[in-house]
């Protein structure tokens, strides 16, 4: 069984990694995979969200059809600035948007 939105492509000479885009085919991330096992790479491919088929040729469930993409995150009104001046943040800095 394949994962849908999931593309295997061996690179002769390169380490496995695991490469997160963006619905703009933008890299957001790069996961090494060369100390996982087998088991390890399906649990994370799993955990982030990808739909796994049942057959290559299985239909995928309307609300699968764009995983493990999240949703756009909605624009905030501009916050005014607080008491002493400065804007609070709208998020931690850690925290990314598309993940």
């Amino acid at each position: 069984p394949s994962s849908h939105n999931l593309e295997m492509k061996h690179l002769p000479g390169a380490d496995p990694e695991l490469v997160l885009l963006s619905h703009r085919y933008e890299e957001l991330e790069r996961i090494p995979l060369s100390d996982m096992t087998r088991e390890e790479i399906n649990q994370l491919v799993q955990e982030l969200g990808f739909y796994r088929k049942e057959t290559p040729d299985a239909l995928v469930p309307e609300e699968f059809q764009f995983a493990p993409a999240r949703p756009l995150p909605t624009l905030q009104p501009q916050q005014a600035p607080a008491a002493d001046g400065k804007t609070p943040p709208e998020r931690d800095e850690g925290e990314h948007p598309d993940l």
